[in-house]
């Protein structure tokens, strides 16, 4: 039986349309949304391991939620050659949402993209059905893109990363009802404060569950 808290890691593999399998990690949890974490893309050194992508797993499990989340081919333990093209990221990710749904019992789940992997959570929101998006240092993703949705949809940002447009993303996410989080005396690696990464993740979590009555 596992219960709220527990932070069970499980190795997990996740097979692509392509025949290629990558290399995942998964946490039971006990409520809904499943989180889905997409790393950094390989060409920002991104993998699973990314300390960002560990908090944001730590503080979901720990709130009782399940995660996922995997590396791209050709990093780690994925099969496939390093590519990272817009489509073999996307092929990836499709992947690893389908798995995504199965661990969760048919749930949706809430994608959380680090870096540029933003642009592949968006594109495949746009063509798949999800609970909500947390974009965790969005690179690629201008929030004038997000419309308006009824997509719950949040991001996280570092209060010294003198490239994002706070007042864009705020002005966006308001629109959709939703909140920016700024983390204080962050820099891009969130090497300070790591911690309200994690927080802020799982609060939008709990927020999507009491809207859709996943409790």
């Amino acid at each position: 039986m596992v219960v709220k808290g527990q932070f069970l890691e499980r190795p997990t593999l996740i097979p692509t349309g392509g025949g290629l399998v990558l290399e995942g990690i998964s946490h039971r949890g006990t409520l809904r949304p499943l989180l889905l974490v997409l790393p950094p893309p390989p060409a920002e050194g991104g993998g699973m391991d990314h300390v960002v992508a560990a908090e944001l797993v730590y503080a979901a499990s720990h709130a009782g939620y399940p995660t996922l989340r995997f590396n791209y081919r050709g990093v780690g333990a994925s099969q496939g050659a390093r590519e990272a093209t817009p489509k073999t990221l996307l092929e990836d990710a499709v992947a690893a949402y389908g798995l995504a749904v199965d661990n969760a019992g048919g749930a949706l789940p809430v994608i959380a993209s680090l870096g540029a992997s933003d642009a592949v959570a968006w594109q495949l929101s746009r063509a798949h059905p999800l609970a909500g998006l947390i974009f965790v240092n969005p690179s690629l993703l201008s929030p004038d893109e997000l419309g308006d949705d009824a997509l719950p949809v949040t991001a996280i940002l570092a209060e010294h990363d003198p490239v994002q447009p706070r007042g864009a993303w705020a002005a966006a996410l308001e629109t959709r009802g939703q909140a920016l989080t700024v983390v204080p005396g962050a820099e891009r690696s969130f090497q300070r404060n790591l911690v309200m990464v994690g927080k802020a993740a799982a609060a939008f979590l709990g927020s999507v569950a009491r809207t859709h009555s996943m409790l």
